[in-house]
C-alpha cells in the first residue's frame, strides 16, 4: 500500500512538473490552471531596460512567463536608440525577442588620410576601391581598402592597384567605371580620357576611353589592355553571376525560386543566404508555402501582394515576406535585365546593405543613414552627419563607413571614416 501511495505521489509530482514546464500556472483567483507563454527578451548591448505594457520589468537577457495576451515590448538603454514591438503571446509558446540598439551619438574615426575624391564599394565584400587624384604624380591612383584587415599602424594599409602616371595621358580617374569579376579577384576599369588638342591645330578631339583588365589581388600583374575583349569578359562574368544566383535560389522553395527568377530584381541575399532583398519587376502575388504559419514565427504582418517598385525581404525559414521600403529611392544606374531571366543581382543598388547578422538592413537616404529590422519595423537613424551621398558601406564586422570631409577649410578632399555604431 505504501508503495502505491509513493507511486501515486510521484506521478502527481511528475505531471505537475510537466504541466509547469509547458507553461501552465495556478490562478488562485479563478481557482483554475491556466496556460502561459514565455518570452525571452535579449538585447545588444545587454543590460538594457525592459518595459512591458509601459511598466519597467527588469533588464535584458532574461525570460518572462506571462498569460496569453497582446503585449507591447520596449527595450531602452541610455544613450542608445529605443526598440519597440507588439507581441501576441500564446499559451505553451516560447517567443524570442532580440533588440539591436545603436548609439544616439556615434563616433567618427578616420580610416584613411590620402585625400579621396571617390569610393566604390566592391559589392558584398569588405573591400572598397578608393580614387585619389590630387595632383601628386607619385600618389594619384586607385587603391584597395580592406576594412577587416587588422592594421599595425593607426591607418589600415592601402593596396595600390594602379598609379595614374602608368595610364594613358588625359585619363580622368574620378569618372572611372568598374566591372567586377564574380569572385572579385579582377576588374575591368574603363577610364574616360579628357579632350586633347590635335598637334598643330586648335581642333579638339575626344579619344576613346582607356579600358584595362586589372588584378585586385596581386599588384605585380601587368595591366592588360581590354578594349577589344571587354564585351566577352562581361558576358562570361554575367553568366557566372547568374549561376551563383541560381545556386542560392535552389535552396529556396520551388515556387519561390520560380517567381524570383521570373519577377524579381534581386538586390542581394542576406549574409546567411536565408533571405532575399528584392524589388519586383512586375506587380504580382507571392504564393504561400507554409500553411498554417509556423508556431512562434515573426508576427509582423506578412505581405504577399507585391507592387512593382517597392522593396521587400523574403525569409525562407518562416515563409514570410515583408515590405521594407516604399516609395523607392532612385538608384544611380538602372538595372539591366538579362534577356532570358529578369532575375539579377543588384550591383547598382548601393543604398541598401545587409547588416552582418542577417536581421537588419541599412538604408542610405538623402541626409542620413538609417537601419531597419528585416521585417520592416523599428526604423532608426544611425548617422545624420555629413557624408558624400554616393557612398556608404557596411562590412562583415558590422562597421559602417562613409566618405566625408570634416575640415574643408584645411582639406580640399575628404577621406574614409568609420562610424562607431557598436
Amino acid at each position: 500500500m505504501r508503495r502505491i501511495i509513493l507511486l501515486f505521489i510521484f506521478v502527481i509530482v511528475l505531471i505537475g512538473i510537466i504541466v509547469y514546464a509547458r507553461g501552465y500556472r495556478l490562478d488562485i483567483t479563478k481557482k483554475t490552471v491556466t496556460p502561459t507563454g514565455i518570452v525571452s527578451i535579449n538585447s545588444n548591448p545587454n543590460a538594457a531596460k525592459i518595459y512591458i505594457n509601459g511598466k519597467l520589468k527588469g533588464v535584458t537577457n532574461q525570460n518572462f512567463t506571462l498569460p496569453p495576451e497582446t503585449y507591447t515590448i520596449e527595450v531602452k538603454k541610455e544613450g542608445y536608440t529605443d526598440w519597440k514591438r507588439k507581441l501576441n503571446l500564446r499559451g505553451e509558446i516560447v517567443m524570442s525577442v532580440d533588440a539591436m540598439l545603436f548609439p544616439n551619438n556615434p563616433s567618427l574615426s578616420p580610416a584613411t588620410n590620402l585625400g579621396i575624391q571617390r569610393a566604390i564599394p566592391i559589392d558584398d565584400t569588405d573591400k572598397t576601391l578608393l580614387i585619389s587624384q590630387n595632383g601628386d604624380i607619385e600618389k594619384d591612383g586607385i587603391y584597395l581598402f580592406e576594412s577587416t584587415k587588422k592594421p599595425l599602424s593607426f591607418f589600415p594599409p592601402l593596396k595600390l592597384i594602379v598609379l595614374k602616371k602608368n595610364l594613358p595621358t588625359g585619363v580622368n580617374l574620378k569618372e572611372t567605371t568598374v566591372d567586377f569579376s564574380p569572385d572579385y579577384s579582377h576588374a575591368i576599369f574603363t577610364f574616360p580620357v579628357t579632350e586633347t588638342t590635335t598637334s598643330g591645330t586648335s581642333v579638339k578631339t575626344t579619344p576613346a576611353p582607356a579600358i584595362y583588365y586589372i588584378s585586385l589581388q596581386d599588384g605585380t600583374e601587368p595591366l592588360l589592355e581590354a578594349s577589344a575583349s571587354k564585351a566577352n569578359f562581361l558576358k562570361q562574368w554575367d553568366e557566372e553571376k547568374k549561376l551563383q544566383i541560381t545556386k542560392i535560389l535552389e535552396t529556396f522553395p520551388k515556387d519561390i525560386k520560380k517567381i524570383a527568377s521570373d519577377s524579381f530584381h534581386i538586390v542581394s541575399f542576406s549574409p546567411d543566404e536565408t533571405k532575399i532583398l528584392y524589388t519586383p519587376t512586375i506587380s504580382t502575388l507571392l504564393p504561400l508555402i507554409i500553411t498554417p504559419p509556423m508556431i512562434g514565427s515573426n508576427q509582423t504582418e506578412d505581405t504577399r501582394k507585391l507592387e512593382k517598385g517597392n522593396y521587400y525581404i523574403y525569409d525562407k525559414k518562416e515563409d514570410k515576406n515583408f515590405l521594407v521600403l516604399t516609395p523607392t529611392p532612385t538608384p544611380t544606374v538602372t538595372p539591366q535585365l538579362d534577356a532570358n531571366t529578369n532575375s539579377t543581382l543588384g550591383d547598382d543598388n548601393h543604398f541598401l546593405e545587409w547588416y552582418s547578422d542577417s536581421k537588419h538592413v541599412f538604408i542610405k537616404q538623402t541626409k542620413e543613414i538609417a537601419v531597419i529590422d528585416y521585417d520592416g519595423t523599428n526604423k532608426r537613424t544611425v548617422y545624420s552627419g555629413p557624408f558624400e551621398h554616393d557612398f556608404f558601406s557596411v562590412n562583415n564586422d558590422g562597421k559602417l563607413y562613409v566618405l566625408t570631409n570634416l575640415n574643408p577649410q584645411n582639406n580640399q578632399y575628404g577621406d574614409l571614416y568609420e562610424v562607431g555604431i557598436r
